[in-house]
């Protein structure tokens, strides 16, 4: 449970804190928890609630607005329809029948047809309109695709503060109302970024990042984690995760079975480290899919390990591989190792299942059976392939 909490004047946090919750979308591991931040705003003359929470969480948000004595809401803004933000909007608009919800067109369609809100319980706002509320004003700014088509900021303009939804947030569970720690968001906040906002790196992320630098924002309320008191620590992160920078690093998501693969993967590791390469190692069996995600964040190069499972990749590597190809690094180059039996499309498979990397392919090393010295001689090569690939690529930049 949490209390309503004051971030300035007439303006509270009303959400709630999932400390329990450890998967997300069914999809996406949640180490840290998160939050379903939904906030109210008291004007003097109408109140408006900003995103709800998680139906799983209904109780604590009626609770958190009965708290501040609220006995109408005029409005309640959906910046983006996903159901960790708008689940409770039913049972908001059960116990405040008065209030309109504003949003933009595409979330209206999306709000009907995922919670059978009413048409006519909608009103669509335009980009860059603006509500009063007596003495605080809201600007709507359309963002779409930071993560879906609907998504929308909303800007509380006498205090300065942007209403982001998914943008710029991070899943943790946290009794900090503020970031009080930079390094403690840092990975909670990359991992988010890897995990949901990577596949819109470019143009839509930069785009909405442009958006946001020419808004005189002091604070920065996203729906999940924190809020941030000082908005140049997240837009300077997301500035550089969205660019087209990477590092002078390797990471190998690799499945072995017997051995041969494994072999391969250490050897290639030993050869990269002493070439000077920073390197990141994922036995895809026990690793957390949010780790290697954010592992690939900036990556200069990934380098696949997988053996030959009936004339294909081993299972437990195509999923992660499909999941790179869908979150779309910045990575410059790709490459594979692995060992087969009596044949296959061990190399064809997994470069098809790269297809939206905009990366360029490294002549692969794949071992019949367990690899021999003209196996480990070819992993040599590969090393230097990528030394001069990284080389030329610093020289660039």
């Amino acid at each position: 449970m949490a209390l309503p909490r004051e971030i300035t004047e007439n303006v509270y946090w009303v959400g709630a804190i999932d400390w329990n919750s450890r998967l997300f979308d069914a999809l996406i591991p949640l180490p840290n928890g998160t939050s379903y931040n939904s906030y109210l705003i008291k004007g003097s003359e109408k109140v408006a609630l900003i995103d709800t929470v998680d139906p799983t969480m209904n109780d604590v948000l009626i609770k958190n607005i009965g708290e501040l004595g609220i006995d109408r809401i005029d409005y309640v803004i959906a910046n983006h329809a996903e159901q960790d933000h708008s689940g409770t909007l039913p049972r908001v608009l059960e116990l405040f029948p008065d209030a309109k919800v504003l949003t933009n067109p595409k979330c209206k369609d999306l709000l009907i047809n995922l919670l059978l809100i009413p048409d006519k319980k909608i009103e669509v706002v335009k980009d860059g309109e603006e509500v009063s509320l007596g003495d605080k004003t809201l600007r709507f700014i359309y963002a779409p695709w930071v993560h879906w088509p609907d998504t929308m900021f909303t800007y509380l303009i006498e205090d300065k503060i942007l209403f982001t939804c998914d943008f710029l947030g991070s899943h943790l569970a946290t009794s900090d109302l503020f970031v009080e720690d930079n390094d403690r968001i840092y990975e909670p906040a990359k991992r988010y970024y890897a995990e949901i906002m990577m596949p819109f790196r470019t143009p839509h992320v930069q785009k909405n990042l442009e958006k946001i630098r020419k808004i005189d924002v002091e604070m920065i309320a996203a729906s999940h984690g924190p809020i941030y008191n000082d908005p140049s620590y997240i837009l300077d992160l997301y500035e550089y995760w969205a660019s087209d920078d990477v590092e002078n690093e390797v990471i190998i998501p690799y499945i072995s079975m017997h051995g041969s693969t494994e072999t391969m993967v250490r050897y290639l590791t030993d050869c990269l480290i002493n070439r000077g390469i920073s390197v990141k190692v994922f036995n895809l069996n026990k690793t957390d899919i949010g780790d290697l995600a954010m592992a690939v964040v900036d990556a200069a190069t990934i380098v696949v390990g997988a053996p030959m499972t009936l004339a294909n990749p081993h299972p437990n590597a195509i999923g992660p591989v499909i999941l790179l190809n869908a979150l779309r690094p910045k990575t410059k180059f790709v490459s594979l190792i692995g060992s087969y039996g009596w044949g296959g499309r061990l190399v064809e498979t997994v470069k098809g299942l790269l297809s939206n990397l905009n990366a360029e392919f490294i002549e692969p090393v794949v071992a019949k059976g367990y690899p021999k010295e003209e196996d480990f001689k070819e992993l040599d090569r590969l090393a230097d392939d990528i030394l001069k690939r990284h080389k030329e690529m610093i020289k660039k930049h």
